[in-house]
């Protein structure tokens, strides 16, 4: 061969792996959002999860937020996507996640912005994100991470009686909503890492809440207790909160179908537990509203500014769902669930013209105590911030399509 036709070669060789090497780069990045389409036709997990990923192009930007910050409402939606990718595996939802993890997660394992000292129970439903990671990764980052999350759980303050508090600046008090913070990721790590010797440790908190912030009359759960009893929202008597917000209860019920997934039918605990989801799960059906939904605040339907709300309706919708598909509910639940869904679809849903959805009446945030004041009263829940597609309602939106393949 000449030196003319070999350098043509050589040139010619060169070109084509510099093409193939550059195809294969861009197979690999993330999808940018104005390259998502979301059609018509798709599951309405997929269109939940398309929208977010679409509307906030990084994953840290879930909740309008500007920068990076370890945080509930993240854990719950990646949760929820990532829930998704296990029955529909999509590339783009897996760097989604990851990109989460990546941003937060340093090279020593420490978290960006987590700070343990302040026993936030709230901060550690994120870290259910780290188990697959570390386990297809086997990046010791995520396990530090995961041990430090552990570690918080191991020195949370707790009840005279055993509960986790719901924070260090909250003493005494255990919220609904603690149980989805901190249960599921610490049963899932003592059966992943300690072959479930604390799953006792985790039944008790359900225990405890059972045992002090369940209504005699309705059957529903308050949502906090006050063990001190010395809140000015706490009942004198109960130590209870003034009222049921389906929120929390939500918060509850998928917290129990949840840690069950890690609780062997054998274990002691297991029928405790699940006769817990039943007792809630039947206190909640009598509540539910002939349009498939569920109020604000759970048991005053139609009194003045009481709306029906989504997130507490998506997460029972949830709940229902999985745990007649698991069979620790009756299968009624599953027709509960359906309708439930069919609520949120037919009158909270609105689709915008690229296929984008958005979930509406969605209650942005309440609390008890702190600063400004919560007092837990029926006023207050009603007129807290609605905010429309709130996290706290798209993740468990999305959970419940799935366990409905809607």
């Amino acid at each position: 061969m000449s030196n003319s036709k070999q350098s043509f070669f050589k040139a010619t060789m060169l070109f084509l792996s510099f093409a193939l090497l550059s195809c294969k780069t861009i197979a690999q990045e993330p999808a940018k959002s104005a390259e998502i389409k979301i059609s018509s036709n798709m599951k309405w997990s997929d269109k939940m999860a398309l929208t977010l990923m679409k509307r906030h192009p990084e994953s840290y930007m879930i909740d309008d937020a500007k920068n990076p910050k370890w945080d509930y409402v993240h854990g719950l939606v990646l949760h929820s996507i990532e829930e998704l990718n296990k029955k529909n595996p999509d590339p783009r939802y897996a760097a989604y996640i990851k990109a989460y993890a990546d941003v937060l997660v340093q090279n020593d394992g420490t978290i960006k912005t987590y700070e343990l000292d302040n026993y936030n129970i709230d901060m550690v439903v994120a870290g259910r994100l780290l188990f697959d990671l570390y386990k297809t990764t086997k990046d010791n980052r995520y396990l530090t991470a995961l041990q430090t999350l552990k570690k918080q759980l191991e020195g949370q303050p707790r009840t005279n009686s055993g509960g986790f508090w719901h924070k260090k600046i909250y003493p005494n008090q255990m919220w609904l909503d603690g149980l989805y913070m901190g249960e599921p990721f610490y049963a899932q790590y003592t059966v992943t890492f300690e072959n479930g010797k604390n799953l006792d440790d985790v039944a008790k908190q359900f225990e405890q809440i059972q045992l002090h912030a369940t209504d005699p009359k309705t059957g529903l759960l308050y949502h906090g207790w006050d063990e001190s009893k010395k809140m000015p929202w706490a009942n004198k008597e109960t130590g209870n909160s003034p009222n049921f917000w389906s929120r929390a209860l939500g918060w509850y019920v998928m917290a129990l179908v949840d840690v069950l997934d890690y609780f062997p039918k054998d274990h002691p605990k297991q029928k405790e537990l699940v006769g817990y989801l039943n007792n809630a799960c039947e206190s909640l059906a009598k509540f539910q509203d002939k349009s498939g939904l569920w109020y604000q605040v759970t048991d005053k339907g139609g009194e003045k500014g009481n709306y029906l709300e989504a997130s507490g309706s998506s997460m029972f919708a949830y709940a229902f769902a999985k745990g007649a598909n698991k069979g620790y509910l009756p299968a009624k639940f599953k027709k509960l669930a359906n309708n439930a869904f069919d609520g949120l679809t037919k009158q909270l849903i609105k689709v915008d013209a690229d296929g984008t959805i958005t979930l509406t009446q969605a209650c942005q945030v309440a609390g008890l105590g702190g600063t400004p004041y919560r007092d837990g009263s029926y006023e207050y829940y009603v007129n807290e911030k609605k905010k429309d597609n709130d996290p706290k309602a798209t993740g468990p939106f999305i959970l419940a399509a799935l366990e409905l393949n809607r």
